[in-house]
């Protein structure tokens, strides 16, 4: 039965505060056979306002909610200015959203976050959202059964309740497909091999895995076919894109457990028309390795690197982006091509692919053609002010 005891709600002020708000989600998983922690100082540094290029241009305030002393919950309150003007909308965001099974505290929690963004001039409020679509988004509604993918979500049953019961309505759904490789190979085989040849021999493409050790290049690479003005994701539902400084951060980041042979460029008279992004996941080693407050993270670190040695067995197809003057040319379907002979040769057993807008019905297309089926449906949900 929920605590008939007051819940308050107050904002994280000091160094203190938000290291309490990270810890608190060990309470909330504790014994979950799937939640992947993670490492207490990325997720220090990722809220740093001093740290996270996010915050040069946007803002966020973090609250816990306590009742009888004891730390019951947390949310974000997010300001994202540059959402807001890229998509000529007034709204606010909320993310870090963990909650004890009780609708009292959510409502608190959720009440903070309205307030905040109101006194800001907001009209509704969107999420969840880890500060921006650019990060993990989403609430998992379905597909609980299973470790998440790396940098995708992954939270109790009973949050979408509690998010409902408050009057949250879905915004939009994001879809991942789960591709066994024996299915990704069976799918991408006959005709689909044949479009993919025949894509690259009218329209004079090449493919070419990235070059990690020239990551500055890299970068440049994937500005161009990401940041531009004809930037391959300017349209979809709720991207905004990364200022250079944030996704020089972000690629950065990335570097530590990325593959070169797993991100691969397009080019059409050596110019980049297109790109994709897969990375190992790291979520299965870094879950044995069990980052907590209690354990030194050198420890812990090491206990990653010795566990990732074998237990990387599938990979997340995360981003697959064609300038708009080379749509429909096939090079989407030929960069699935490749990273499945990759996958296939590393000997994985599958990957996700997504996330994969509800609306998108192009790149739905090509993930069913290719052998994959919507295994776990992650939710955005909005709610005026």
């Amino acid at each position: 039965m929920p605590n008939p005891s007051p819940v308050s709600v107050s904002a994280c002020e000091t160094a203190q505060d938000r290291r309490a708000f990270i810890e608190f989600q060990w309470e909330i998983y504790r014994g979950d056979p799937y939640w992947v922690p993670p490492l207490i100082s990325e997720r220090v540094a990722f809220y740093d306002k001093k740290k996270n290029p996010f915050f040069e241009h946007s803002d966020a305030q973090m609250f816990i909610a306590r009742r009888d002393g004891k730390i019951v919950g947390t949310i974000v309150a997010i300001e994202n200015r540059r959402h807001n003007e890229f998509h000529h909308e007034n709204i606010g965001f909320f993310g870090g959203f963990e909650c004890v099974e009780d609708p009292a505290v959510a409502t608190a929690l959720f009440d903070a976050a309205r307030q905040w963004c109101a006194a800001r001039g907001l009209e509704a409020l969107r999420g969840p959202a880890t500060l921006s679509l650019n990060e993990e988004c989403g609430l998992l509604v379905d597909g609980f059964d299973g470790e998440p993918q790396v940098l995708m979500t992954y939270n109790p049953r009973y949050y979408p309740g509690l998010l409902e019961g408050y009057g949250f309505k879905k915004a939009m759904d994001l879809w991942a497909y789960w591709n066994p490789t024996t299915a990704a190979r069976e799918g991408t085989s006959g005709r689909f091999a044949r479009i993919v040849e025949a894509s690259l021999k009218r329209g004079r493409f090449t493919i070419r895995p990235a070059n990690l050790k020239e990551l500055d290049r890299e970068i440049q690479v994937l500005k161009q076919i990401y940041a531009s003005d004809e930037g391959a994701w300017k349209d979809n539902w709720g991207h905004v894109p990364m200022t250079e400084h944030e996704l020089d951060h972000t690629v950065k980041g990335l570097k530590q457990f990325a593959e070169s042979d797993l991100i691969l460029v397009a080019e059409q008279d050596g110019k980049p028309v297109a790109v994709s992004v897969t990375l190992p996941n790291v979520n299965r080693p870094l879950r044995m390795a069990y980052p907590n407050p209690r354990t030194p993270e050198l420890f812990t670190l090491l206990k990653f690197l010795w566990y990732r040695r074998k237990n990387v067995n599938s990979v997340r197809f995360i981003l697959l982006g064609v300038l708009p003057s080379h749509r429909m040319s096939g090079i989407d379907a030929a960069l699935i091509f490749e990273t499945i002979k990759v996958v296939e040769k590393k000997g994985y057993i599958g990957g996700e692919l997504g996330w994969i807008l509800e609306s998108n019905e192009a790149m739905n297309r090509v993930a069913a053609h290719g052998g994959g089926t919507v295994y776990r449906t992650y939710r955005m949900y909005q709610i005026a002010l």
